[in-house]
């Protein structure tokens, strides 16, 4: 079977594995010029973001994340209100991204291609790029995220929905904290709760992908209300002018965003969380948008991960949905001789998937951002794919 991949971030690259494990010829179609690079900083890595890595890789987890072992609660007063035992692993994306990149076949991973437009035949899939090339497939898997092209092509109507908050996004290296700051945020995902907010805090690997105590990093996520309209498009004006539609990298954020968001920190945050947001010089933010699609499959073509469902980020589980979504496809493969039927029997479980991980996280953004109901201790609260903790 010849299988194409659009797409060579995490979901692509997991289906692109799973798929030539089962023998297909498979290729990557990335359309950026040059490989990704660091973005996301910190991710929530549960085990079936880690699985392929594990079952397929024999990658040890201890040397590419970090385990904590407590989920902790501070007032005002930095002092802890809760403090429950419960074990997460958080890693980069980047650094994840490299350990799936590293099981693909370089000359199989092509950059530069941007898919234009595809013809679905009964013998299979034309593919067509923005360069003049063509591919004809068995197996077409969009994996091309937020801004999917494929998604846009055969899902016009499905436009993402701005949930009415924002998360600013950080990481300050752990070395550079004091020692008290350190003791408090080291071994937790430490949260703080307050009006209409929430703001969390947990180490990841370090800048060269080092676990070690004082060579990690401290990676913060924090949760802002922005009214459509004027406020956040004032809010996503970078430093040139120029208005952003999903995110504002590193640097793009204008100064008096930066100047207000410190100015919030010193007053509104514990000490140590403070901490570590004033110590990062160029914060940046993400938008939090949904997508919810009513098919994922069309004939030999399918879409996966951030091009089908986003769900906001309170589960902690995109990386996981992208990954399922590629483990579900694989087996569906295995099951079948012909790919349309095995897309078939492949949509249903991942439709009701993303529209539970959606719902539930609707509901844990409510609690924090507009109803002020988040209470500490929760078990609703725990990071997880398919509930809470699982």
């Amino acid at each position: 079977m010849r299988a194409a991949i659009v797409g060579g971030s995490l979901g692509g690259l997991h289906a692109a594995a799973l798929l030539h494990d089962l023998g297909a010829e498979v290729d990557v179609y990335e359309r950026s010029p040059s490989e990704l690079v660091q973005r996301g900083a910190g991710i929530g890595f549960l085990p079936s973001a880690a699985r392929y890595l594990v079952d397929r890789a024999g990658v040890n987890l201890d040397w590419i994340s970090v385990a904590t072992s407590h989920i902790r609660y501070l007032n005002r007063r930095s002092e802890v209100i809760y403090d429950g035992t419960h074990r997460y692993r958080f890693s980069s994306w980047y650094t994840v991204y490299r350990q799936m990149l590293a099981r693909i076949d370089p000359a199989r991973y092509h950059l530069g291609h941007e898919m234009t437009g595809w013809v679905d035949g009964d013998d299979g899939v034309e593919i067509r790029f923005a360069n003049q090339a063509s591919r004809r497939v068995d197996l077409l898997v969009c994996a091309d995220g937020v801004g999917s092209t494929a998604r846009a092509r055969v899902l016009p109507e499905v436009q993402p929905v701005y949930s009415g908050y924002v998360a600013w996004r950080g990481m300050v290296p752990e070395a550079s904290l004091d020692q008290a700051t350190r003791a408090v945020l080291g071994d937790a995902i430490t949260y703080y709760v307050y009006a209409n907010s929430h703001i969390l805090v947990y180490p990841i690997p370090g800048s060269n992908d080092s676990v070690a105590f004082g060579e990690r990093l401290i990676n913060f996520v924090w949760y802002r209300n922005y009214l459509a309209g004027s406020d956040l498009d004032d809010l996503l004006t970078d430093q040139s002018g120029k208005r952003r539609d999903t995110s504002l990298p590193p640097g793009a954020v204008s100064e008096h965003h930066v100047a207000e968001l410190h100015a919030v920190a010193s007053s509104r945050l514990p000490e140590p969380i403070a901490r570590v947001v004033l110590s990062t010089a160029q914060p940046f933010l993400q938008v939090i948008y949904e997508i919810e699609v009513p098919r994922m499959a069309f004939g030999r073509v399918c879409l996966i991960g951030d091009a089908a469902f986003l769900a906001r980020p309170h589960a902690a589980a995109g990386t996981a949905k992208a990954a399922a979504d590629a483990w579900a496809l694989a087996d569906a493969v295995a099951r079948h001789d012909n790919v349309v039927d095995a897309l078939a029997d492949w949509e249903p479980g991942q439709l009701a998937l993303g529209q539970q991980l959606l719902e539930r996280t609707r509901r844990i953004g409510r609690r924090s951002q507009f109803d002020n109901n988040w209470v500490p201790g929760d078990p609703e609260l725990i990071f997880g794919l398919r509930a809470p903790g699982a």
